[in-house]
Protein backbone atom coordinates (compact mmCIF):
# COMPACT_ATOMS: atom_id res chain seq x y z
CA UNK A 1 0.00 0.00 0.00
CA UNK A 2 1.29 3.60 -0.75
CA UNK A 3 1.80 5.88 2.41
CA UNK A 4 -0.56 8.07 0.77
CA UNK A 5 -3.30 6.78 2.67
CA UNK A 6 -1.59 7.12 5.70
CA UNK A 7 -0.13 10.92 5.39
CA UNK A 8 -2.36 12.54 8.61
CA UNK A 9 -3.70 15.67 7.54
CA UNK A 10 -4.14 18.72 8.96
CA UNK A 11 -6.76 18.93 12.04
CA UNK A 12 -8.75 22.17 10.59
CA UNK A 13 -10.43 19.81 8.06
CA UNK A 14 -12.65 18.25 10.52
CA UNK A 15 -14.15 14.90 10.31
CA UNK A 16 -16.15 14.95 6.80
CA UNK A 17 -13.11 16.82 5.24
CA UNK A 18 -10.77 13.84 6.91
CA UNK A 19 -13.03 10.81 5.52
CA UNK A 20 -12.49 12.72 2.12
CA UNK A 21 -8.83 12.81 2.26
CA UNK A 22 -8.60 9.39 3.43
CA UNK A 23 -10.58 7.67 0.20
CA UNK A 24 -8.95 9.93 -1.80
CA UNK A 25 -5.39 8.68 -0.99
CA UNK A 26 -6.67 5.00 -0.96
CA UNK A 27 -8.17 5.69 -4.36
CA UNK A 28 -4.41 6.82 -5.23
CA UNK A 29 -2.57 4.38 -3.72
CA UNK A 30 -4.63 1.67 -5.40
CA UNK A 31 -4.89 -0.13 -2.09
CA UNK A 32 -6.61 -3.62 -2.64
CA UNK A 33 -7.08 -5.00 0.97
CA UNK A 34 -10.55 -3.51 1.81
CA UNK A 35 -11.48 -5.78 -1.55
CA UNK A 36 -11.66 -9.02 0.23
CA UNK A 37 -15.19 -10.47 0.40
CA UNK A 38 -15.28 -10.31 4.12
CA UNK A 39 -14.58 -6.92 4.47
CA UNK A 40 -18.35 -4.85 4.89
CA UNK A 41 -19.13 -1.67 5.54
CA UNK A 42 -20.46 -0.13 7.77
CA UNK A 43 -23.17 1.79 5.85
CA UNK A 44 -24.34 -2.34 4.60
CA UNK A 45 -24.29 -2.95 8.13
CA UNK A 46 -27.11 0.02 9.18
CA UNK A 47 -29.22 -0.80 5.94
CA UNK A 48 -29.86 -4.49 7.01
CA UNK A 49 -27.00 -6.80 5.61
CA UNK A 50 -25.66 -9.92 7.40
CA UNK A 51 -23.46 -10.03 9.74
CA UNK A 52 -19.74 -11.45 9.18
CA UNK A 53 -17.98 -13.37 11.71
CA UNK A 54 -14.18 -13.31 11.24
CA UNK A 55 -12.23 -15.98 12.33
CA UNK A 56 -8.83 -16.09 14.03
CA UNK A 57 -6.89 -16.45 11.08
CA UNK A 58 -9.14 -14.21 8.76
CA UNK A 59 -7.99 -11.69 11.06
CA UNK A 60 -4.19 -12.40 11.33
CA UNK A 61 -4.14 -12.74 7.34
CA UNK A 62 -4.22 -9.72 7.26
CA UNK A 63 -1.84 -7.35 8.31
CA UNK A 64 -3.58 -3.75 8.93
CA UNK A 65 -5.51 -3.33 12.19
CA UNK A 66 -8.92 -3.75 12.21
CA UNK A 67 -12.18 -3.43 14.41
CA UNK A 68 -16.02 -4.89 13.82
CA UNK A 69 -18.63 -3.02 13.72
CA UNK A 70 -21.87 -4.04 14.15
CA UNK A 71 -25.23 -1.94 13.42
CA UNK A 72 -28.58 -2.45 14.30
CA UNK A 73 -29.36 -5.00 11.12
CA UNK A 74 -25.59 -5.95 10.50
CA UNK A 75 -21.88 -6.17 11.13
CA UNK A 76 -18.95 -4.78 9.31
CA UNK A 77 -15.20 -5.35 8.99
CA UNK A 78 -13.40 -2.01 8.73
CA UNK A 79 -9.45 -1.46 8.58
CA UNK A 80 -7.46 1.43 10.33
CA UNK A 81 -6.07 3.49 7.28
CA UNK A 82 -5.70 7.13 8.43
CA UNK A 83 -3.83 8.58 12.12
CA UNK A 84 -4.32 12.45 12.94
CA UNK A 85 -2.50 12.02 16.26
CA UNK A 86 -4.96 10.62 18.34
CA UNK A 87 -7.71 10.57 15.78
CA UNK A 88 -7.92 6.88 13.97
CA UNK A 89 -10.12 6.78 10.98
CA UNK A 90 -11.05 3.21 10.37
CA UNK A 91 -12.75 2.44 6.77
CA UNK A 92 -14.34 0.48 4.14
CA UNK A 93 -13.71 1.10 -0.29
CA UNK A 94 -17.55 2.07 -0.70
CA UNK A 95 -16.57 5.38 1.30
CA UNK A 96 -17.78 4.38 5.29
CA UNK A 97 -15.66 5.31 7.63
CA UNK A 98 -15.58 5.10 11.33
CA UNK A 99 -13.45 7.97 13.50
CA UNK A 100 -12.40 6.60 16.83
CA UNK A 101 -9.87 9.19 19.85
CA UNK A 102 -8.93 6.90 22.45
CA UNK A 103 -11.62 4.50 21.97
CA UNK A 104 -14.28 6.89 22.12
CA UNK A 105 -16.83 7.25 19.01
CA UNK A 106 -16.44 10.49 17.60
CA UNK A 107 -17.78 10.70 14.50
CA UNK A 108 -19.03 8.27 11.14
CA UNK A 109 -18.86 8.92 7.29
CA UNK A 110 -21.55 7.18 5.28
CA UNK A 111 -24.78 5.58 6.05
CA UNK A 112 -27.68 6.64 8.14
CA UNK A 113 -27.62 8.77 10.80
CA UNK A 114 -24.42 9.96 10.12
CA UNK A 115 -22.73 11.41 13.62
CA UNK A 116 -20.84 14.32 11.97
CA UNK A 117 -19.26 14.73 15.28
CA UNK A 118 -19.19 14.65 18.52
CA UNK A 119 -17.28 16.45 21.52
CA UNK A 120 -16.43 15.91 25.18
CA UNK A 121 -16.87 19.10 27.07
CA UNK A 122 -14.12 19.77 29.79
CA UNK A 123 -12.67 17.22 31.48
CA UNK A 124 -12.31 13.97 29.45
CA UNK A 125 -12.25 10.58 31.55
CA UNK A 126 -12.08 8.43 28.47
CA UNK A 127 -7.89 8.80 28.78
CA UNK A 128 -8.10 6.59 31.69
CA UNK A 129 -11.63 4.68 31.73
CA UNK A 130 -10.31 2.39 33.94
CA UNK A 131 -9.01 4.53 37.04
CA UNK A 132 -12.60 5.38 37.66
CA UNK A 133 -14.18 4.11 41.44
CA UNK A 134 -17.39 6.66 41.83
CA UNK A 135 -19.79 7.69 39.36
CA UNK A 136 -18.83 10.67 37.43
CA UNK A 137 -20.41 12.77 34.36
CA UNK A 138 -19.18 14.48 31.20
CA UNK A 139 -20.93 16.27 29.23
CA UNK A 140 -21.19 15.70 25.42
CA UNK A 141 -22.04 17.79 22.55
CA UNK A 142 -23.39 15.66 19.42
CA UNK A 143 -23.74 17.25 15.14
CA UNK A 144 -26.07 14.23 13.72
CA UNK A 145 -27.48 14.23 10.08
CA UNK A 146 -30.02 13.35 8.58
CA UNK A 147 -32.20 16.40 10.64
CA UNK A 148 -29.09 19.16 11.27
CA UNK A 149 -29.01 17.85 14.64
CA UNK A 150 -26.43 19.75 15.38
CA UNK A 151 -25.08 21.24 19.13
CA UNK A 152 -27.11 18.43 20.79
CA UNK A 153 -25.99 18.78 24.68
CA UNK A 154 -25.63 15.34 26.33
CA UNK A 155 -24.96 14.50 29.87
CA UNK A 156 -23.11 10.65 30.55
CA UNK A 157 -23.24 9.16 33.65
CA UNK A 158 -20.06 6.89 33.95
CA UNK A 159 -20.24 3.82 36.40
CA UNK A 160 -17.98 0.78 36.80
CA UNK A 161 -20.16 -2.47 36.75
CA UNK A 162 -17.36 -4.90 37.75
CA UNK A 163 -15.08 -7.22 35.89
CA UNK A 164 -16.82 -9.42 32.83
CA UNK A 165 -15.29 -12.08 30.91
CA UNK A 166 -14.93 -11.52 26.86
CA UNK A 167 -14.46 -13.60 24.80
CA UNK A 168 -12.86 -12.05 21.16
CA UNK A 169 -11.90 -14.06 18.35
CA UNK A 170 -11.76 -17.58 20.43
CA UNK A 171 -9.60 -15.73 23.28
CA UNK A 172 -11.45 -14.69 26.90
CA UNK A 173 -10.18 -11.58 28.80
CA UNK A 174 -11.47 -10.78 31.83
CA UNK A 175 -12.52 -7.10 31.37
CA UNK A 176 -14.05 -4.23 33.37
CA UNK A 177 -17.17 -3.43 32.78
CA UNK A 178 -18.15 0.56 32.27
CA UNK A 179 -21.66 1.81 32.08
CA UNK A 180 -22.80 5.40 30.71
CA UNK A 181 -26.21 6.56 31.03
CA UNK A 182 -27.08 9.29 27.86
CA UNK A 183 -29.31 11.63 29.04
CA UNK A 184 -30.61 15.20 27.34
CA UNK A 185 -33.45 16.45 24.81
CA UNK A 186 -34.42 13.39 23.45
CA UNK A 187 -31.52 11.21 24.58
CA UNK A 188 -31.73 8.15 26.70
CA UNK A 189 -29.67 5.50 26.23
CA UNK A 190 -26.63 3.79 27.85
CA UNK A 191 -23.21 3.33 26.20
CA UNK A 192 -20.97 0.53 27.83
CA UNK A 193 -17.16 -0.29 27.53
CA UNK A 194 -15.07 -3.76 28.77
CA UNK A 195 -11.94 -1.78 29.55
CA UNK A 196 -8.73 -3.20 29.92
CA UNK A 197 -7.90 -2.75 33.57
CA UNK A 198 -4.40 -2.60 33.27
CA UNK A 199 -4.07 0.21 30.78
CA UNK A 200 -7.55 1.18 30.42
CA UNK A 201 -7.66 0.08 26.32
CA UNK A 202 -11.25 -0.49 25.08
CA UNK A 203 -11.32 -4.08 23.80
CA UNK A 204 -15.02 -3.81 23.02
CA UNK A 205 -17.98 -0.87 23.57
CA UNK A 206 -21.53 -0.04 22.51
CA UNK A 207 -22.04 3.90 21.96
CA UNK A 208 -24.35 5.80 20.84
CA UNK A 209 -24.03 7.69 17.12
CA UNK A 210 -27.76 9.28 17.41
CA UNK A 211 -30.22 9.04 19.98
CA UNK A 212 -32.22 6.37 18.45
CA UNK A 213 -29.32 4.64 16.68
CA UNK A 214 -25.84 2.83 18.73
CA UNK A 215 -22.68 0.86 17.05
CA UNK A 216 -21.11 -2.08 18.74
CA UNK A 217 -17.11 -2.08 18.06
CA UNK A 218 -14.75 -4.98 18.64
CA UNK A 219 -11.17 -4.34 18.31
CA UNK A 220 -10.46 -7.63 16.94
CA UNK A 221 -6.56 -6.77 15.53
CA UNK A 222 -5.65 -3.19 17.88
CA UNK A 223 -3.32 -0.41 16.49
CA UNK A 224 -0.26 -1.78 18.30
CA UNK A 225 0.65 1.87 19.80
CA UNK A 226 -2.77 1.78 21.95
CA UNK A 227 -1.84 -1.24 23.88
CA UNK A 228 1.57 0.32 25.05
CA UNK A 229 -0.16 3.47 26.25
Amino acid sequence: MSRTALVAPQRNHGLRGLAALVLMGFALSGCGVVGRTSVKTVQLAMQGKPDVQPTAADVAANRYAQIKVTGPRGGAVLVLGNLDGDRQAWYSNDRSVVFLEDGLLIGTHGGTPELQGMRIEGQNPFHALHQIEAPITVQRQYDVMPGYRFGMMVSGTLERLGTENVEILNRTRPLLHVRERLEGQNWKRDNHYWVDPANGFIWKSVQAIAPDASLEIIQLKPYLPDLNR
